[in-house]
Order: structure tokens, then C-alpha cells, then sequence
């Protein structure tokens, strides 16, 4: 009797061990079979082509992609440092900051090129994240602090910003830009200063990145570096529509403190929400960057579920921007990682990571602060990199391969 107690006892502990491993199971089992094949890219060192006029750009903190697959980046000219900028103070012959917003072609060729403070509009001191929408307009973000009205500044102009959290004190950029492609003004949703946190419907506070969803015509904002929410516009009238922060739940705008990978997990977002980007089947994929996250929601701010990336990643997080595949089920996520400096490839139904390339440096291939993602029609990934990165790169798609956990450094392999 002893003994059959003692085989019954070892079964039931047997299947409960077995219970509480399916799901770990599972999810192995099916980042195993994706992982069989991954997308492949290739950097192409060559792109895009030299700027002209002695141009040079800084801190490259957006990429978007529009209908004709061209390529728009913006940067910040006030970033630079005094000794890249001489042609500027007629000290050298070289070199000058390019106008902020840039379009290029598949090439690398120039096209277009525009942006600043004008009549009408208030251009933010510190711009962050561009995206061109389904009928092309251009749409712009910001994150700078500024100074109160009154108060005296130390900090230039334009200088880096993305390590700025809501720490309190004065928030200048709470407004988005909305142009044509040649750069005329047509909406400003928001007024600098204005912002009263992250219940306020009227103003944004220090917004990171949006993003236009074509089936309803709705602007979706990542609010941002100041608030901690995403927030939902009429993209045509700037009309407010909804807003939530993490778990669906209504924001808060108390301190956190720093993150700890040990702590009990965060119920509110970090600063900065710093993407929140809409699948073809509805769903909005949310970059809590600092805490290591991304959370999926319905376009109703319901939410869905969350991942963890390299959740002891301090300072910057591992979590920076996302884009989609391009194949027919958006069947993978490239989420850019400007900490580790990589890009992981998700399998987007199970947030699995199933491969990543790239590596830290200066080099073709490499990152230094990889900070925002955007795909062409081809599948071809485009990064952009903040902080002394200061670039724009093309990552060719080279079709399905075997999966490699670190596919390292992309480089393109010999003809």
C-alpha cells in the first residue's frame, strides 16, 4: 500500500511538473520550429551615397517609408559638435549641418531636403521620430526640455536627449507636426509648454514617435519622453480619440525611480514610451524602452500580452523602436536595440526571438545607439543611430536562411 501511495505520489508530481512546463515547453517549441528559418539581411556599405554642399548630419533619431519607397530621415543639426561645424563659422572649408528633415531614393541619391522653425508652426527644439503616412504626409515629433519662460539655460540647443525622463520641471516640445512632402505646414496638434501630464488631452509632453493607421485614419502617438501613455488623434481633423497607459490602465504620472531587473514588475511605463506602431490585423506593439518591454494592445487599448528583451539591460533599455516584415501575416518584428546594439527578429505571434544581427562599432553593419527602424516594400530594413552614431543604414533583405540565435555583423558576402 506504502509503495503504491509512493508511485502515485511521483506520477501526480510527475504530470503537475509537466503542466507547469507546457507553456515554457511550448513556447520553445514553437521559437524552435521558426527559428528553422529567419529572415537574412545584408548591410550595403555603399548606401546611401555622400551628402552634398559639405553637409553632415547628427543625431539620426528617425526613418520612415513611404508609398514610393523613399527614405526619410531626421536628424539634429544642434548636436553636432563645434569642430564638425566649421565650414558653419566660416573657421574651414568644412563642414555644415544639413537641413533636419532629408528624402533619399532606393540608391542612396538625395532628393528632397527641408525643416526648421517657420511662419505658423512651432518647430520643436529637440525634433524626434518621423513618419510619412498612407497619403504622404510627413508627420514629426520632439523631445526637448527647453527653459521656462524667464529662466536661464545652460544646454544648447539641439543637444542629445534621449536619456531625459519625466523628472519634472519645464517641458517645451508638447506638440506634433504634420507637412506635405515639399515641407509645407498643414496641422500642429499641441502648444509648447503647455502640457499638464499625462491625463491632458490637448497637448502632448515630449512625444517620441507616431504612427498613422490607413484603415481608420487614426495618429497614433508615443507619449513619450514627459508622459506615459499612448494617445490616439484623427489624423485628418487632430481630433483627440482615446488614450491608455501600460496594461490598458489610466496613466500615473509618479516617479518609478530607475529600473531594477529585480524589482516586482512595473505597472505604469517608464520614460520613454518610445514607439507604438499598429499591425495589419490591429494590433498595437508598444516600446517601453527603459523597462526592457514591449506590451501588445487592441486598437481599443485593450490589452494583450508583453515580453521581456535582455531584461538586465540598464540605462537606455533594450527596447528602442519596431517594424513589421513585409510579407502578407507581418509574420516577424525587427525590433531595433540601441543598448545591446542589435536587432532582434521576433516571431510576432509568440514575441519569440528567433534570431538578431549587428554588433557595436563604427563599421558597415555595426551600431553605435541603433535607435529607429523602418522596412521598404522589398522587406530592406533601415536604422538610424542617435547619440555619436550619426548615421543611416540599409539592410538588404537576402530572403529566408537558416536561423542562427547571432548572425553577428551582416556583411555582404563575396560574388
Amino acid at each position: 500500500m506504502t509503495h503504491k501511495l509512493k508511485v502515485g505520489a511521483g506520477l501526480v508530481a510527475v504530470v503537475a511538473a509537466l503542466g507547469v512546463g507546457s507553456a515554457v515547453l511550448q513556447k520553445r517549441a514553437v521559437a524552435a520550429a521558426a527559428g528553422g528559418q529567419a529572415p537574412r539581411f545584408e548591410v550595403n556599405p555603399l548606401w546611401p551615397k555622400p551628402l552634398p554642399n559639405h553637409w553632415v548630419i547628427g543625431n539620426t533619431i528617425g526613418v520612415s517609408v513611404d508609398s514610393n519607397d523613399h527614405i526619410w530621415i531626421i536628424h539634429r543639426a544642434g548636436s553636432l559638435e563645434a569642430k564638425e561645424t566649421y565650414l558653419a563659422t566660416n573657421s574651414a572649408r568644412c563642414c555644415t549641418p544639413a537641413p533636419p528633415v532629408l528624402e533619399f531614393d532606393e540608391e542612396g541619391n538625395l532628393l528632397n531636403h527641408w525643416g526648421g522653425p517657420g511662419q505658423g508652426y512651432d518647430w520643436p527644439l529637440s525634433n524626434h521620430g518621423i513618419t510619412v503616412d498612407y497619403k504622404g504626409n510627413v508627420w514629426i515629433g520632439g523631445n526637448g526640455r527647453g527653459t521656462a519662460p524667464g529662466a536661464t539655460s545652460k544646454k544648447k540647443e539641439g543637444t542629445p536627449m534621449e536619456d531625459q525622463t519625466s523628472a519634472g520641471g519645464y517641458y517645451h516640445d508638447n506638440q506634433v507636426l504634420k507637412f506635405t512632402q515639399d515641407g509645407k505646414f498643414l496641422m500642429q496638434i499641441g502648444k509648447p509648454g503647455m502640457s499638464k501630464g499625462s491625463n491632458d488631452t490637448e497637448n502632448l509632453r515630449l512625444p517620441a514617435k507616431l504612427f498613422i493607421d490607413k484603415k481608420t485614419d487614426e495618429l497614433y502617438v508615443a507619449d513619450g519622453y514627459g508622459n506615459r501613455r499612448v494617445i490616439v488623434f484623427d489624423a485628418t481633423t487632430g481630433k483627440f480619440k482615446r488614450y491608455w497607459g501600460a496594461y490598458g490602465k489610466k496613466p500615473d504620472d509618479t516617479n518609478l525611480g530607475n529600473y531594477d531587473p529585480k524589482a516586482p514588475i512595473a505597472q505604469q511605463f517608464r520614460n520613454p514610451v518610445h514607439c507604438a506602431d499598429v499591425s495589419d490585423d490591429g494590433f498595437v506593439y508598444v516600446c517601453d524602452r527603459v523597462n526592457d518591454r514591449m506590451q501588445v494592445f487592441k486598437t481599443d487599448g485593450s490589452f494583450v500580452k508583453e515580453a521581456f528583451f535582455d531584461k538586465n539591460t540598464l540605462g537606455d533599455g533594450s527596447v528602442w523602436d519596431v517594424a513589421f516584415s513585409k510579407d502578407p501575416q507581418q509574420r516577424y518584428l525587427y525590433v531595433a536595440d540601441g543598448a545591446n546594439e542589435r536587432i532582434n527578429i521576433l516571431d510576432r505571434q509568440t514575441l519569440q526571438v528567433v534570431s538578431s544581427f549587428g554588433d557595436g562599432g563604427r563599421q558597415p553593419g555595426q551600431f553605435y545607439a541603433v535607435h529607429s527602424i523602418a522596412t521598404d516594400s522589398k522587406g530592406n530594413i533601415f536604422t538610424t543611430e542617435t547619440y555619436r552614431g550619426q548615421r543611416v543604414q540599409k539592410f538588404e533583405y537576402k530572403g529566408m536562411g537558416p536561423a542562427k540565435a547571432d548572425q553577428g555583423v551582416p556583411w555582404p558576402t563575396k560574388k
